[in-house]
């Protein structure tokens, strides 16, 4: 008999659409504007034959990435993207049949992953008003968890917990031996990190990505970080060369151009706090915490139809929520340069007047 593995027979998947090139894209906080074209031909310039015929080596950049963060070589491991470490992590550090704890609404791989290895993933509900106070994450926990999964600050929400919160959530997990990932991915939309905190402790694992803030989506770069016994572990699981060498390139480049990454998060935080004055001067409810990405509840014209009128008449894509607390359904949009928020904002007006 042929074997399936009956773990992806049921399996729910979200496929997204392909055809995006026309658009304005405010549906998957990416940098709608990417990288200066300056910046990318400058990077271009230096790609040569032998670079592109060459298996990828990751000496130079792994000294590059280290440096940047203030941790050693063995702290760290590449991925392609942070998706990749996640499955990873979530395949070394949960068994067959375990538990892994996460808040929900987040986002949507860390279940798909433990439903693909057949873990059994326990939801932490957001409340009403859209907290999530750590005592209902702790409160979840026990000896039969074996991974927490924490996104800092998390998608959709946009709620981040502090080092007192994490610390509580530490001392929880080290009562019942559960390990912990904390997810980064939005980190440099804010101003605080929990880095030390993987380097300083076992079992907690660190993951972040090049595709936000770094604008870097296409080329599928991220990292793990955490003591080297447990980076170990996710290197093991690693494919050979499984990062390219353009990703590295150019997050080399872009960690190595003085003053590049400020001037994201400058133009990134800007843009959000335009967009976010605009749409509240114009009548609408907005929740915006931190992340590239806030929420906006319509005024007179149900989301899902925004959603499409705005596709198909505007040529930018966004997304509806549903169950967004007291928001209810709601619109999800990427955040980015003023000029594009300029753009949505006259768009949404328009339609939902």
């Amino acid at each position: 008999m042929y074997y399936v593995n009956p773990n992806l027979v049921n399996l729910k998947r979200i496929v997204y659409q392909n055809n995006r090139k026309e658009y304005l894209r405010l549906d998957l906080n990416e940098n709608p504007g990417g990288l200066p074209q300056e910046f990318i031909n400058k990077v271009l310039s230096n790609i040569t034959p032998e670079f592109v015929s060459q298996y990828p080596e990751t000496l130079e950049f792994e000294t590059c990435l280290a440096k940047f963060l203030g941790v050693e070589h063995d702290n760290l491991c590449i991925v392609n993207g942070s998706s990749e470490g996640i499955r990873h992590i979530i395949e070394a550090f949960s068994a067959p049949g375990g538990k892994i704890v996460g808040a929900v609404p987040s986002y949507a791989m860390y279940q798909v992953y433990a439903e693909m290895y057949g873990r059994e993933f326990v939801q932490v509900h957001y409340n009403d008003d859209l907290s999530l106070p750590v005592e209902q994450i702790i409160n979840a926990l026990n000896e039969d968890v074996d991974l927490l999964v924490l996104l800092n600050p998390n998608n959709p929400i946009g709620n981040a917990y502090t080092n007192k919160e994490l610390e509580r959530i530490l001392e929880a997990v080290k009562k019942y031996e559960i390990n912990l990932l904390i997810d980064e991915a939005y980190m440099y939309f804010y101003d605080n990190t929990f880095l030390e905190y993987a380097i300083n402790n076992p079992h907690v694992l660190l993951t972040r990505t090049f595709s936000k803030l770094f604008s870097l989506g296409s080329l599928r770069l991220g990292y793990v970080v955490g003591q080297p016994q447990d980076v170990k572990m996710i290197s093991n699981l690693c494919t050979p060369h499984n990062t390219n060498a353009f990703a590295m390139k150019f997050a080399q480049e872009i960690l190595e151009t003085n003053g590049m990454l400020d001037a994201l998060i400058e133009k990134q935080l800007a843009g959000k706090q335009y967009v976010i004055d605009s749409l509240q001067s114009n009548g609408f409810q907005v929740s915006a915490k931190e992340g590239n990405f806030i929420f906006v509840k319509p005024r007179n014209v149900d989301a899902d139809i925004i959603v499409e009128r705005m596709k198909d008449e505007k040529k930018i894509l966004i997304k509806s929520y549903s169950g967004i607390g007291c928001l209810g359904k709601c619109l999800r949009v990427t955040t980015g340069e003023q000029q594009y928020m300029e753009r949505f904002v006259r768009a949404l007006v328009e339609i939902d007047q």
